[in-house]
């Protein structure tokens, strides 16, 4: 405890650092005070009480999750930081497929960077738009939600405006927090709206299981350690190639002097591709919502499309845990390029131990890549359903959803990133670390959500 002490007194000690913390709890403070401020003509009741009747697993809660309770609560943030995350993934798609965007994204450096930045930040606009209708369409339909005496031409117009301002309002928080505070603000935008909803979840949850089988709360929280430590292991788990670099000579010396170092390894991530993969299959799995909806309107949907709807059905959760790792790899595919890695070892003069330069490098980087993914990728479906798996287990829903899927991947990398930007900050004071012995690995070659994160 007093190494903790003194680890704080020590934080606090740096002015640069402590006024970054400050600024960053500032901007997540406005953050949060924005997710309970209701927009104008919702009855915030009767929505919560139409939602509350609604006893269906619908995949609108883990929207929820992610905006902190504010989608549910029809606040000006309701939408979050979502729009911005959608654009940023776009926009990064674009860099793989479209060659103008390559070239902005690897040729043009940082004036390449700041194009990107704003084509996001228009294409956020329009998605926010289009986002923005469908929700306050949604808001229509539930009763009593909104107040019969508005004009619904008024009632749109306005909350459309409100819910863009909010989410261009977040995005420009998240920027200013990355500039002037500590951590990734996107990042910690969604992670502050997650770790919202899981005090009230752990409560509900200690208080129904304690009235039942209190041993089963105990074996509970004890896998929901081990989930988040293989989560932990996971993210910072690499697979090392050791690379030699070719010595050559100097003048007439007989010194041999290595090009760039005797030795050193390339990292190749066992979940190179982060979320992502997730994050993608979902935004598949939205589609027999979609469909629902509107085949509702003239006649009943199927029981497949239901359960297609429904993230605790076996259909569902089979489909999105092949699609997961599905896109795994493409994903990896996209992000690591054996064929660069070839060519920038040639350049540096370099080689691995026991494989030829050229074309064989390639192909060994390539059969390494797909074997290191293999486990990364049915991991990261193993958590993905991993919700549905423990809420058979009488895990409450709410608390279910934090023993994996985006919500506990984004937590641990994104908490691992802010402390991995702390420590640095102390070691550079020549404070000691965080932790006794080694030092804390962030999500540095790690794919984060979208270009902006």
């Amino acid at each position: 405890m007093g190494k903790f002490f003194e680890t704080i007194k020590n934080i606090w000690s740096i002015k640069e650092l402590k006024e970054r913390i400050l600024f960053t709890m500032l901007m997540l403070f406005v953050y949060r005070l924005g997710s309970f401020i209701v927009l104008p003509g919702v009855n915030s009741r009767a929505l919560e009480q139409a939602i509350s009747n609604n006893t269906g697993n619908d995949l609108l809660s883990l929207i929820n999750t992610f905006t902190g309770g504010a989608f549910n609560q029809a606040a000006i943030f309701a939408l979050g930081i979502m729009p911005y995350i959608t654009a940023s993934i776009i926009v990064q798609l674009l860099g793989f497929a479209v060659p103008y965007f390559q070239k902005l994204q690897q040729k043009e450096g940082e004036s390449g960077r700041k194009k990107l930045t704003q084509i996001t930040r228009i294409l956020t606009v329009f998605i926010t738009l289009v986002q923005g209708g469908g929700y306050l369409t949604w808001l229509s339909t539930q009763p009593n939600a909104v107040h019969a005496s508005l004009n619904p031409t008024i009632f749109w117009f306005s909350n459309i405006v409100i819910l863009s301002t909010g989410t261009l309002f977040a995005m420009w928080m998240g920027e200013k927090i990355t500039d002037k505070g500590i951590g990734n603000g996107v990042s910690l935008l969604i992670t502050i709206g997650i770790i919202a909803t899981l005090p009230r979840s752990f409560a509900t949850e200690v208080i129904s299981q304690f009235s039942g089988s209190p041993f089963f709360l105990i074996i509970e929280l004890a896998a929901f350690f081990f989930v988040v430590l293989a989560t932990v292991l996971v993210v910072q788990g690499v697979r090392k190639i050791p690379i030699q670099f070719a010595k050559k000579m100097v003048g007439r010396s007989n010194a041999n002097i290595p090009a760039a170092g005797a030795r050193d390894y390339i990292p190749l991530k066992v979940n190179a591709s982060g979320v992502m993969p997730i994050i993608f299959a979902q935004a598949i799995m939205f589609l027999p919502m979609t469909i629902i909806s509107y085949v509702s309107k003239n006649n009943a949907p199927s029981d497949f499309l239901l359960k297609l709807g429904d993230w605790q059905s076996m259909p569902y959760n089979v489909i999105f845990f092949f699609l997961v790792v599905i896109f795994t790899y493409v994903y990896t595919a996209l992000l690591v390029n054996p064929q660069q890695y070839a060519e920038y070892l040639k350049r540096q003069n370099a080689f691995i131990p026991g494989i030829k330069p050229g074309k064989q490098t390639q192909e060994y980087i390539d059969n390494l890549t797909t074997r290191v993914t293999l486990p990364g990728s049915i991991f990261l479906g193993i958590i993905s359903i991993l919700p549905a798996i423990v809420a058979v287990f009488g895990v409450n829903q709410g608390f279910a959803l934090f023993f994996g899927g985006t919500s506990l991947l984004i937590l641990v990398a994104v908490v691992l990133d802010t402390l991995q930007q702390i420590e640095s900050y102390l070691l550079m004071r020549k404070y000691d670390g965080l932790v006794k012995s080694g030092r804390i690995k962030g999500r540095s070659g790690m794919q984060t959500i979208g270009a902006g994160m």
